[in-house]
């Protein structure tokens, strides 16, 4: 069956246009828009969703549950899932959990009190339990962290942080740490591992005074890094997010360490503003809307009475080169 994506590679556009022309937004230029009713003909492209769903008496609603709406990666993903929501007819509700364990239960509940129609979710740890859902049989699908059971959308961002690492190491950096988030988070877990996995490859060894694990948040990473800039000699620093980001940028100004030419720093993340300072961010861009799109793809596709096994589909990442990681 085809998705949103498989038809913006067919049309040669983004997942966002494909659904921009599908909503019926007249900003589109009109050739894209034929290039993408073109592909839809042809792959034969249709939303599944809302007569199905109320024939099991559930509401048009789906349910997103994200961890940080602050975060501009999972402002993306809430937009590729409201775009593909839209086109099949269904409401978004967008809740918080804040990485509480405790905030993330209590929207689930709601979720089987309100008799959504699905739930979109990014767990907040190994904890994380849909089993009332599953159990009415509301489904749910995982989006940017792993959840046994359900089908998953993810990005291989163990494979990117080695890329990045690697990449600070061939640019002439010889002292690389890591900013990273909390452990149990497992998008936090993997990207240490890749910045290890990126330290071995290049025949170095790991300094454990330059690892740091802290909050997704700018306090956070700007706690992590004062605490590496004490303990020892670092030039280079892989960042898990871009939250975290702007906690380092600002331990680094605070030291007087100059961002490129004293510490490359390459962040996850193609956040607006990494662009706009001096030297432009490196970073590791993740495809968050299509994340977003392809999650409510396979929720729809369940709601629509899909009865194969918990499918894990993995996109990948790419390195966007700036000057934050060129000595100068």
């Amino acid at each position: 069956m085809a998705t949103i994506i498989d038809v913006a590679a067919r049309a040669g556009v983004s997942v966002a246009t494909v659904s921009r022309t599908l909503n019926g937004k007249a900003t589109v230029d009109p050739e894209l828009a034929a290039r993408v009713r073109a592909a839809v003909a042809e792959l034969g492209y249709h939303p599944n969703g809302l007569a199905r769903s109320l024939r099991k008496r559930r509401t048009a609603v789906l349910a997103l549950i994200i961890s940080d709406v602050a975060n501009p990666f999972f402002t993306s993903v809430a937009r590729g899932v409201e775009d593909v929501a839209l086109i099949a007819g269904y409401s978004v509700v967008l809740c918080n959990s804040d990485e509480n364990l405790d905030k993330e239960r209590r929207y689930l509940d709601m979720a089987v009190e309100e008799r959504v129609a699905g739930v979109v979710l990014s767990p907040s740890g190994e904890s994380t339990n849909v089993g009332a859902l599953l159990g009415r049989g509301t489904p749910v699908v995982a989006v940017d962290r792993p959840l046994s059971g359900v089908d998953q959308v993810l990005v291989n961002t163990r494979l990117a942080a080695a890329e990045a690492t690697e990449h600070l190491i061939r640019s002439g950096y010889q002292h690389i740490g890591c900013v990273t988030g909390p452990a149990g988070i497992r998008t936090a877990d993997d990207r240490l591992a890749g910045y290890r996995a990126g330290l071995a490859a290049a025949g170095r060894r790991e300094d454990p005074r330059l690892v740091r694990r802290t909050e997704y948040r700018a306090e956070g990473g700007e706690w992590a890094t004062a605490e590496v800039l004490r303990a020892g000699e670092v030039d280079g620093l892989l960042v898990a997010n871009s939250v975290q980001a702007i906690g380092v940028l600002e331990a680094l100004r605070a030291a007087g360490s100059r961002l490129g030419t004293d510490v490359g720093v390459v962040a996850f993340d193609d956040a607006p503003w990494a662009t706009l300072i001096d030297p432009p961010l490196t970073v590791v861009a993740q495809p968050a809307y299509e994340l977003g799109a392809l999650a409510a793809e396979l929720l729809l596709d369940r709601i629509g009475g899909a009865t194969s096994e918990p499918a894990v589909r993995t996109l990948e990442a790419r390195l966007i080169e700036r000057g934050s990681s060129r000595r100068t």
